[in-house]
């Protein structure tokens, strides 16, 4: 057994696929010319936060539980942080099947998360976001990608399920 097979099957969680990826712009309606008019994706909810300095569009591709958001997201004010626009690729969603157990794992192994902790993303499902750089404490992060990490639902559990290998 390598070493890699070994830390994997001591990994207390599974990432089970995309939940989400999330596109900032300065002006919502450059994103929705392209995502909704263009590609065709639909518009199923909204969030605002002054907190996260962001007013998004929550548009899906796809049905059911494999669905993938695509949050098509502006700054509430473009000279404040975060800059939800500034990378335009803005953060990927993971589903994760024990978001507990993966956060608690990570944060032994030195993995770096942003402040807030564990709470409701836009959606409903509970979240967490690795930073996009490590420091010295935590040396581990997204090599300069935000990633979340997104609680994975019953029947997305499943449906994951059914189709794993």
């Amino acid at each position: 057994m390598t070493g890699q097979e070994a830390s994997v099957s001591e990994r207390p969680f599974r990432v089970l696929g995309i939940q989400q990826i999330a596109v900032g712009a300065t002006d919502k309606a450059v994103l929705r010319k392209i995502w909704i008019d263009m590609l065709g994706l639909k518009i199923t909810g909204d969030f605002v936060s002054e907190s996260e300095n962001v007013d998004e569009d929550i548009a899906v591709a796809g049905s059911g539980p494999l669905k993938v958001e695509v949050d098509l997201m502006q700054p509430i004010d473009p000279d404040k942080k975060p800059k939800v626009h500034d990378p335009a690729l803005n953060h990927v969603g993971l589903w994760i099947d024990d978001l507990a157990a993966a956060v608690e794992w990570l944060g032994q192994n030195g993995v770096r998360f942003t402040p807030g902790g564990v709470r409701k993303g836009a959606a409903g499902f509970d979240v967490c976001f690795i930073h996009p750089k490590g420091n010295e404490m935590t040396p581990i992060g997204g090599a300069g990608v935000l990633i979340e990490l997104v609680q994975a639902p019953r029947e997305v559990r499943e449906a994951f399920e059914k189709f794993a290998e």
